[in-house]
């Protein structure tokens, strides 16, 4: 039986609180922990409990996550929810990295297929036209930074990883198809584990969960536990709850509040809100380029939870608004 210690949830807290640990090495601390019993002192946890919640991840593509990274996303599709067609075409999608790139960006994340509610898969040679030509180019104009591809599918990764893409950002966590956790483990490239049910077609009826935070812990648990039997090894793996994915506006909540208690399982986290519809929901943002307030609070609760990574479409805002809480809240200003 997999031991996720989902009940573990650390309790974010001033650094000079008797006792405070880091949270997952990074400039957060925490005392306490909310357990199914209540809550106790951090001391009073077992030597892996406290290991898992508060020691360092090891850097993911060369990224030290000590400090939080931004994720740009750099959709080459036609039809992608928010910003479908925008950077369709090698030429917009150079242009859209190298504006990203200048605004301090850490990693862009390629998708060629939405995901979004009710779309179509597209096929393997179609995605990877979309997705290695827009790479090619990004290398090719001397831009070295970490490149995730966003795909379900094992072929377009590995055209995608020998164009000089580092990491495979996949929705389903290698569930979609045959061979991907072979294909991950073979090119040792990093992978980043998604909570999703059923597809974009059937992923809004699924939302039935006792337990959400519970649940989507255990299940992300299970899965790099997957990883790790098909030799995937542990520091190239990245988690992501998945916000938005099978899940009601309360349920995503739910997520971004609990968000600490994944880090008992010992992995770094990455957060996907940027855009969402709940945001549009809550926020009253009908169109999805109108919700860029809305995603960087919802990116900034999660940082409090310890966050890693923000994958966001609002790379120039987000960045202005990552200073100012490093700033405000940790004191920093470099």
């Amino acid at each position: 039986m997999t031991d996720t210690r989902h009940t573990l949830r650390p309790l974010v807290c001033d650094p000079a609180t008797p006792g405070a640990l880091p949270l997952a090495g990074g400039p957060l601390c925490f005392a306490h922990v909310e357990t199914a019993d209540g809550v106790v002192a951090a001391s009073a946890l077992d030597a892996a409990g406290r290991a898992a919640l508060s020691a360092p991840r090891p850097a993911l593509c060369g990224l030290d996550l000590r400090r939080p990274r931004v994720m740009g996303i750099l959709n080459v599709t036609p039809d992608s929810f928010s910003d479908g067609g925008q950077n369709y075409g090698t030429a917009r999608a150079l242009a859209r990295a190298q504006e990203m790139v200048s605004a301090g960006v850490d990693m862009i994340d390629i998708g060629g297929e939405s995901t979004r509610p009710g779309s179509v898969t597209v096929p393997d040679a179609e995605e990877i036209a979309r997705v290695v030509p827009a790479i090619e180019a990004i290398r090719a104009a001397g831009i070295t930074m970490p490149i995730s591809v966003d795909t379900r599918k094992p072929a377009v990764f590995r055209a995608a990883h020998a164009a000089g893409a580092d990491l495979w950002n996949d929705v389903t966590a290698l569930t979609w198809a045959p061979g991907s956790l072979e294909t991950a483990a073979a090119l040792d490239a990093p992978v980043c584990l998604m909570h999703f049910r059923g597809t974009p077609e059937t992923m809004t009826g699924l939302t039935d969960y006792d337990d959400v935070l519970g649940e989507v812990v255990d299940w992300l648990g299970t899965r790099a536990e997957a990883c790790r039997a098909a030799g995937i090894r542990r520091e190239n793996i990245l988690l992501d709850p998945g916000i938005g994915f099978a899940k009601t506006a309360a349920q995503n909540l739910t997520l971004i509040r609990g968000l600490a208690a994944f880090h008992a399982l010992g992995y770094p986290l990455l957060l996907g809100v940027s855009r969402k519809r709940f945001i549009g929901s809550i926020g009253r943002a009908e169109r999805a380029e109108e919700r860029f307030p809305g995603s960087i609070a919802a990116g900034l609760a999660g940082l409090g939870q310890g966050a890693q990574i923000l994958r966001v479409h609002d790379v120039e805002a987000t960045i202005q608004a990552l200073r100012l809480w490093r700033a405000s809240t940790l004191g920093e200003t470099e």
